[in-house]
């Protein structure tokens, strides 16, 4: 019997209970931290905290089928998770990372409702992956890390327990990278600002770091500027992928609301459902045929990924790209084959494609790496 069996039942068990009430938690914007305790008793919190420290030790093949699971249910819930199950992977993996928090942590989510985001984007810097240095600043006393600055896009911060803040030093040679941080602590403020076309549910709001003190042994992976020129192999891939399944999931839901719609519809002039139409057969057929595709590419390149095998940051790009925009593209088809039904608040594909054009918003960005790409490839 497959060992990951159970998993994979427990997750669809959750998922039609999260799908249920993800229509209100759009509509409110309101977060949905039931979907969190549940995921907690169910041990899925800890998926990819590894064996040994009490989680399931989950590579990036499984969290990534799991995490389209829930993209399909709630995308909101879904990328929460995904940047949970990202922090724990790069934890597990780099040596920057003191092995007396990442045990620490690991041991609260396995315990506990304990999630954790990397805050990194500001209001003036954008996103870091353009390049620049936060506005975000440690000041080190004697007492401790003194932290001051405003994150925004500040995925799940309702429900965060730690925060790993992108942050320069005021060191004569500065230094910039992330510092452990845990919620709730004086000086620090959540600002609901977030008020978005998608992911309404995500509770991506600001947060306010006003001389926020924290232990000076909670500085994770703080380096000199141009050592971030070359990003974290393991954060940047495996956000690629659980990006890339999230938004395939919205797409998968998306599909499946048309079918049935399809099915059903059988207008007086026809006599017959619409899904009898040669046209809506081929445009149907285009739906498969994208979604195909973004199966075989999201676990193909993450089985490679947990196979040790050879990967470059450019090839992850291309496939969040790839299958983002499939995505997209399959949400497209399906409005272009329910006219104003689609587009009717009533039913959930007007929700399945406000939610599916925030992929094109993650880092990396479409232009970037088509940037990227292009310059490799003149061997500049």
């Amino acid at each position: 019997m497959d060992p990951t069996a159970s998993i994979f039942e427990t997750a669809n068990q959750l998922a039609s209970e999260f799908a249920q009430r993800a229509s209100r938690h759009d509509r409110d914007a309101s977060f949905p931290f039931e979907n969190f305790k549940e995921l907690s008793e169910a041990g899925l919190l800890a998926l990819t905290v590894p064996a040994a420290l009490g989680g399931l030790g989950a590579g990036a093949l499984i969290a990534a089928r799991i995490i389209n699971i829930f993209g399909k249910a709630d995308p909101s819930t879904a990328l929460v998770l995904s940047m949970h199950y990202i922090q724990h992977l790069v934890m597990a993996k780099s040596a920057r990372w003191p092995g007396r928090l990442a045990r620490k942590l690991a041991r609260e989510t396995v315990e506990g409702v304990a999630l954790i985001n990397a805050l990194r984007v500001e209001p003036d810097l954008g996103s870091p992956s353009r390049g620049g240095l936060p506005a975000t600043t440690a000041r080190r006393t004697e007492t401790g890390w003194r932290l001051t600055g405003r994150k925004i896009y500040s995925t799940g911060a309702p429900i965060l327990k730690w925060y790993a803040v992108w942050a320069k030093t005021d060191e004569p040679d500065v230094r910039a990278g992330l510092f452990l941080v845990p919620a709730g602590l004086p000086g620090t403020r959540i600002v609901e600002t977030w008020d978005h076309l998608g992911l309404r549910a995500s509770g991506s709001h600001d947060i306010l770091f006003d001389d926020v003190v924290f232990p000076l042994d909670h500085e994770i992976d703080v380096r000199k500027p141009e050592d971030w020129l070359v990003p974290d192999f393991t954060q940047a891939t495996v956000h690629a992928i659980f990006i890339a399944a999230i938004y395939d999931g919205v797409a998968r839901a998306a599909r499946d609301w048309l079918i049935a719609f399809l099915k059903q519809r059988v207008p007086s002039n026809l006599g017959a459902s619409l899904a009898t139409l040669p046209r809506v057969q081929e445009v149907v057929g285009a739906i498969e045929a994208r979604l195909a595709v973004n199966a075989r590419l999201i676990d193909s390149f993450a089985g490679d990924y947990d196979d040790g095998c050879s990967l470059s940051a450019a090839e992850s790009n291309i496939i969040k790209l790839t299958v983002t925009n499939n995505a997209i593209a399959v949400v497209e088809d399906a409005l272009s084959l329910s006219s104003n039904h689609g587009l009717a608040r009533a039913n959930p594909l007007e929700r399945h494609y406000r939610d599916v054009l925030c992929g094109r918003v993650h880092t990396p960005q479409d232009d970037a790496t088509r940037v990227q790409v292009g310059r490799l490839a003149l061997g500049l």
